[in-house]
């Protein structure tokens, strides 16, 4: 079998190749389900500084997906090419996003080490 058994959330059929003697793709073969929600609920869970990191390997995931699927002739090339534009956009959101918060934090801790400064001067123990 070449292309997978399963329907898309759009209805159409989906160009997945099956894989494992299967005649589902990996998001459509019911063996997985559980493994599938277990991976969804992990972005969720991490905060912070993880939520980048969690987002840029799912980038990454997904433009290895796209090309594969170019390659093996499941994906068509145009939608590859429109898909890789979007997912350029949102890595370059989350670029922008890492870049600010970088910046926050270095004004946080300029912020703080002026108050220790101006109360070390108060003291007289400086300067």
């Amino acid at each position: 079998m070449d292309k997978c058994s399963g329907i898309t959330r759009s209805g159409e059929a989906c160009k997945g190749k099956p894989f494992d003697n299967s005649q589902w793709c990996y998001y459509h073969h019911p063996e997985y389900v559980e493994e599938r929600k277990r991976h969804g609920a992990k972005g969720g869970k991490r905060a912070g500084r993880g939520r980048p990191q969690v987002e840029l390997s799912n980038i990454k995931t997904q433009l290895h997906d796209l090309a594969d699927g170019v390659l093996d002739g499941s994906v068509d090339r145009a939608d590859a090419s429109v898909a890789g534009q979007l997912l350029n956009i949102v890595l370059r959101a989350v670029t922008v996003e890492l870049q600010v918060r970088e910046q926050l934090e270095v004004v946080e801790r300029m912020e703080r080490l002026e108050e220790a400064l101006e109360q070390r001067q108060e003291r007289g123990y400086g300067t």
